[in-house]
Parts: structure tokens; C-alpha cells; sequence
């Protein structure tokens, strides 16, 4: 306790949360793609809407899939080069795409690859370090750090759009490879930075005053056990918060790849606005209140769950979040009721990310959370592709769009039935 004591004092944990902030802002990047599909389906590069779509679901993929390669490697050789390395893939994979433009395989397959697999694998590297490296330093305020570190992820979505669009006007004036080159290079230069405080804790580190509860409706395993990944996957509570997350991931992210289609057609039949007013309507909703929500929900959930508990959390945003969806396709014919569902579901989408990388800590030990999270965490991924390509298939169709968003949120409300039913596994302390 000595050495702990000893790096307490001289470490201030917050700068942990700083370089988490940092670091998330720019693997917000992936929401931000929205922005690019405008100019991706006009000259040079006349993709298709498929292929646009194609770019980004292999970017949110293979960001679920590298998180649980970087889990192991922080485990075995600490967050910093982790985190280094994610920033350094991500920001090359930005280059690169603006870089070669249509050398080498040609715009739509450079993207897929250098967007979609290079830098999609960058976010993955980078992401788990901070949330692993800010609930050992913070195991009295788990949920409000795991949110804060992962606020940055949302309101990076808003940042990266915004310059390239309407504040900075990037887009016009570089056009997609420029601002590729000048994001690639934002993206290597902060994350790198924001390694800096990537460390973990001296063994036994508490902090000053604090003790973990032991009884009661919060208890959790996260100070007294430490179970890998092996053991994780034998129990059923691992996969009873894996399907939680595969449910309320897909509703997010559907309304995420989708917003923008559902809400103008909707304005336009019922509404009557123009085409034009319609996608700026969407647009809107898209850029501000889903994505500033996004970041809000990673905080005040996990500052919520922080006050009455992980379980009581995830059932109550799983619940809001079914309902939301469930009412969606009607708010959607109206301007203000659009914003203000589109604020509720990012808000609810937000919390996914306090709230799930504690929840695995509690039941499983805050111990190993880099390497069990990762795990976990696939299940955005598996969300990631059903519910953008669900809705898209209903509607191809000729289906209603209110199908998905009913299917959805009847997901959501199954997640938060599957919510109730979880229990803190009974562990010997290891």
C-alpha cells in the first residue's frame, strides 16, 4: 500500500479522464460518416447508397472485433502502446484513404478498406483502454468516469461533423480526400496525447477514503473477483448482458443509418415540407439532438446507475428506449416531435456505453474489464449489421418503416425483460 500511496500522490487521477476525453473524441469519428455520403454519391465517386453504407457497417465491425484482440494485448502489455497504436492505425487509415483516392483498387475499395478495416481497427485498439484504465482509478464513481470518458465518443460525432459541414465548410473547400488527410492527422496527433495518461493503478490502489460496498442492492463482484475471459463465457450472465446489448444497440444504430431517409419521407408525406426543408429538418435532427444527447446519455446514465445501481439503470433505459421506438415512426411526421425522439433515443443509445463496460465489471471484476469488455462488446458489432440492414430490407420491400421501429422497440423491452431476470453470479474472491 505503500507504492499505491506513493503514485496517488504523485499521479492525479483525473488527468486519466482528460486523456480518455481526448482519445474518444476522435474514434467518435465513425458517427460522423454521415457527413461524407453526400459527396460520395456524386462525381468522382458515384457510389451507391448500399456501398456508402457498406463502407461504415465494416468500420463498426471491425471495431467490435479488434476490441477483443486489444483487450488481451492491454492485459499483457498495459493501455499506453495500446492506445498509442489505435491512434496511429486510425489516423494512417484516414490518410491513406485521401492520400491514394482512386489508386491502387479505386475509390470505393480504398475506403472499404483504408475507412472501413484500417481505421475501423484503429477505434477498436483505442476504445477499451480508457474505459479499462478509468474504473480501476475510479472504482468509487465507476458509472460517472465510464460515462464521461465515453461522452467524448459522442460529442466527437457532432465535432467531426460540424467542420466538415456546416461550420467549417471543409467538405466544399478540401473535398472528401483533403479532409480524410486533415482528420487522419488530427486523429494520430490527439489520441497519441491522450495515451499519455493511459496507465494503470499500483496494485492495490484505493482511493482515499473509500471502501467497496460489500452489502446490499449495489454490491457487486467488482473489487473481490477477477475472472478472464474463459470463465466469463461459462456463465450465463454474460450472455444474458450480450443479447441486452445486441437489442438495444441495434435501435440506436438503426436510427442512426436510417434517420435521415425515414425522417425526410416521413415530412414530406405528412408534414408537406419540401424535399430540401426535409433533409435539413433531418439533418438537424441528426447532427445536434441525436448526436449531443448521445454524449448527455453517457453521462447521466452512468451517473445514475452510479446512485441506484447497474441493474435498476440498464432495465429503465432498455424500457425508455422501447417505448421511444415504439412511437417513433408517428413523432416522425413532425418536425419538433423528430427532434425531440431523436434527442430521447440518442440519449437512451448514450447509456449503452456507461453502463454496459460497469455492469461487465461488476459481475465479473473490474480486474480484467479490458479483456472482458471486449467480449461484451461484440454485440454492437452483431447490432451494428441487423438493425441498420433490418430496416433497409423492410423497406426495399415495400414495407412500412414502422415495422422496424416496432421491431426494435419490441427488442428493447425483451432486453429490459432479460435485465430483470440477471443476478451477481456467486464467485469465491480470487
Amino acid at each position: 500500500m505503500a507504492i499505491a500511496t506513493a503514485q496517488q500522490k504523485t499521479f492525479n487521477r483525473w488527468w486519466v479522464v482528460v486523456g480518455a476525453v481526448l482519445i474518444q473524441l476522435c474514434l467518435g469519428a465513425i458517427y460522423a460518416w454521415s457527413v461524407f455520403t453526400p459527396y460520395l454519391v456524386i462525381e468522382p465517386f458515384l457510389f451507391t447508397k448500399t456501398q456508402t453504407q457498406a463502407i461504415f457497417s465494416v468500420g463498426l465491425t471491425t471495431f467490435a472485433v479488434v476490441m477483443v484482440l486489444a483487450g488481451r494485448w492491454q492485459a499483457r502489455s498495459g493501455p499506453r502502446i495500446v492506445a498509442l497504436t489505435g491512434g496511429l492505425v486510425l489516423g494512417a487509415g484516414y490518410l491513406l484513404a485521401g492520400l491514394l483516392k482512386d489508386a491502387l483498387f479505386g475509390h470505393f475499395v480504398n475506403q472499404l478498406i483504408f475507412i472501413g478495416l484500417v481505421g475501423g481497427a484503429g477505434i477498436g485498439l483505442g476504445y477499451v483502454c480508457p474505459i479499462a484504465v478509468g474504473i480501476k482509478w475510479f472504482p468509487d464513481k465507476k458509472g460517472l468516469i465510464t460515462g464521461l470518458g465515453v461522452a467524448g465518443f459522442g460529442f466527437g460525432a457532432l465535432i467531426w461533423v460540424k467542420l466538415a459541414g456546416s461550420w467549417g465548410r471543409l467538405l466544399d473547400i478540401m473535398g472528401v480526400p483533403g479532409v480524410f488527410m486533415l482528420y487522419g492527422a488530427i486523429f494520430a496527433v490527439a489520441v497519441v496525447i491522450g495515451s499519455i495518461w493511459m496507465v494503470n493503478p499500483p496494485a492495490g490502489y484505493k482511493p482515499a477514503g473509500w471502501k467497496p460496498v460489500t452489502t446490499g442492492a449495489v454490491a457487486s463482484n467488482a473489487e473481490s473477483v477477477s475472472l478472464m475471459p474463459g470463465q466469463m463465457l461459462q456463465r450465463i450472465q454474460f450472455y444474458a448482458i450480450w443479447v441486452m446489448f445486441i437489442f438495444s444497440a441495434m435501435a440506436g444504430l438503426m436510427t442512426i443509418g436510417n434517420i435521415a431517409l425515414f425522417s425526410t419521407e416521413r415530412l414530406v408525406q405528412v408534414s408537406g415540407v419540401s424535399e430540401t426543408a426535409a433533409k435539413a429538418i433531418a439533418g438537424t435532427a441528426m447532427a445536434v439532438f441525436y448526436s449531443i444527447a448521445n454524449g448527455l446519455g453517457r453521462i447521466a446514465w452512468g451517473v445514475i446507475s452510479d446512485r441506484v445501481g447497474r441493474k435498476p439503470a440498464l432495465i429503465a433505459m432498455c424500457v425508455l428506449q422501447g417505448i421511444v421506438m415504439l412511437l417513433f415512426f408517428w413523432m416522425g411526421g413532425n418536425q419538433y416531435l423528430l427532434y425531440l425522439g431523436a434527442t430521447l433515443i440518442g440519449f437512451n443509445f448514450g447509456g449503452n456505453f456507461a453502463l454496459f463496460p460497469t455492469m461487465t465489471a461488476d459481475l465479473f471484476g473490474a480486474k480484467n474489464v479490458g479483456l472482458n469488455y471486449g467480449w461484451v462488446f461484440t454485440a454492437y458489432g452483431v447490432g451494428g449489421i441487423v438493425g441498420p440492414i433490418m430496416a433497409a430490407q423492410i423497406v426495399d420491400r415495400g414495407l412500412s418503416w414502422q415495422l422496424a421501429f416496432v421491431i426494435a422497440g419490441a427488442a428493447c423491452l425483451v432486453a429490459a425483460i432479460i435485465g430483470a431476470t440477471v443476478k451477481r453470479p456467486q464467485i469465491e474472491a480470487t
